[in-house]
């Protein structure tokens, strides 16, 4: 039985996860396409974004890079080095695909910023759906600790997404934001706790 709350105690005396499986970071324009190929067949995607922090009053950095990711491989698009290509783009518009995040209204709102046209298309917000079954905790953290069993690490939370190069630690903490969100939502569908919310 999944818990529908968790205090802080509790998520903090879980033991670490993280995702575990391949890192792809694209930077390069070339390299783009390809990978929009291999996404576009997937059924689901987990989605975040990272943006650099600002520490000044007034000033909102662009977002700058996009995950999304399949079970076992996670794809780190470096928006701020290829922009905001057309093809994924597209991919984001894609009725087919869902999309799984956490508050992704703010990422959505990110990403539309970067292009003069942005449709987005079935996204599914496991803040605000959850909320609708029962959950009283919300965001990847305690989602990840009352779903999955485990603790996540937020330290890398307000690095720079714009250095020169993304360390190790970076690389892993954007790829497990973007996959917990699938995960999170894969074992809720196969356990029936959204089944409220796909009766039509």
């Amino acid at each position: 039985m999944i818990p529908f709350r968790i205090s802080k105690d509790e998520v903090n005396a879980l033991p670490l996860g993280q995702f575990e499986g391949e890192i792809y970071l694209i930077d390069q324009a070339d390299d783009v396409q390809e990978v929009v190929d291999f996404l576009e067949d997937q059924p689901m995607l987990g989605f975040d974004t990272e943006t650099k922090p600002s520490f000044k009053k007034g000033i909102i950095n662009q977002v700058s890079l996009l995950q999304l990711s399949t079970p076992e491989q996670a794809f780190l698009f470096r928006l701020n080095e290829v922009g905001f290509p057309d093809s994924v783009r597209n991919l984001l518009e894609k009725e087919n695909i869902v999309k799984i995040g956490a508050a992704v209204h703010d990422d959505i709102k990110a990403l539309g910023k970067l292009t003069d046209s942005f449709y987005p298309n079935s996204f599914f917000d496991l803040n605000d759906e959850l909320k609708k079954v029962g959950f009283h905790n919300v965001g990847v953290r305690n989602l990840c600790a009352m779903v999955l069993g485990m603790r996540i690490s937020k330290s890398e939370q307000v690095s720079n997404w714009e250095a020169e190069e993304l360390t190790e630690k970076q690389q892993r903490y954007a790829a497990t934001d973007a996959w917990a969100c699938l995960e999170i939502f894969k074992k809720l569908r196969k356990d029936g706790y959204l089944d409220a919310l796909f009766k039509s």
